[in-house]
């Protein structure tokens, strides 16, 4: 299972294909399929697998837009791969009647909003100023 870790605290998150719906979510619908123009440190996150600390506080205001856009946005423009925007999820549209668009879509392991989880994760990395890392 993939976390969100910074320093000794770990995020729990869910798998690799999970977290990446996520992210072509934005690219795709958010970003015209070009990662990073709008939500850059964002994009380095998933990119790289880590953000600086002195990039987390920008990357919470990138957050805080992108949940406020996919609030928006109904639940049927989920993408799964960012490749191949039209594939459905492997689940189809079976999901639970809670999640009523975008920004509910995509929820933990453990079953917390991942735009939370990932907002806390890096409130955490300013605050003790040590790298977020996807683990």
């Amino acid at each position: 299972m993939l976390s969100f870790r910074v320093g000794p605290i770990a995020y729990p998150v869910g798998t690799a294909s999970f977290l990446g719906s996520f992210f072509d979510t934005i690219t795709v619908r958010l970003e015209g399929g070009r990662r990073g123009r709008d939500f850059p440190a964002l994009a380095v996150l998933f990119s790289s697998g880590e953000l600086a600390p002195e990039d987390a506080a920008r990357a919470r205001n990138e957050l805080a837009d992108v949940a406020t856009r996919l609030q928006a946005l109904p639940v049927a423009d989920v993408v799964w791969d960012a490749e191949r925007p039209e594939q459905a999820p492997p689940w189809g549209d079976d999901i639970a009647d809670t999640i009523r668009n975008l920004r509910d879509y995509h929820v933990t392991a453990d079953g917390r909003s991942l735009i939370g989880v990932l907002d806390e994760a890096l409130a955490t990395s300013v605050t003790i100023q040590r790298p977020l890392r996807l683990q």
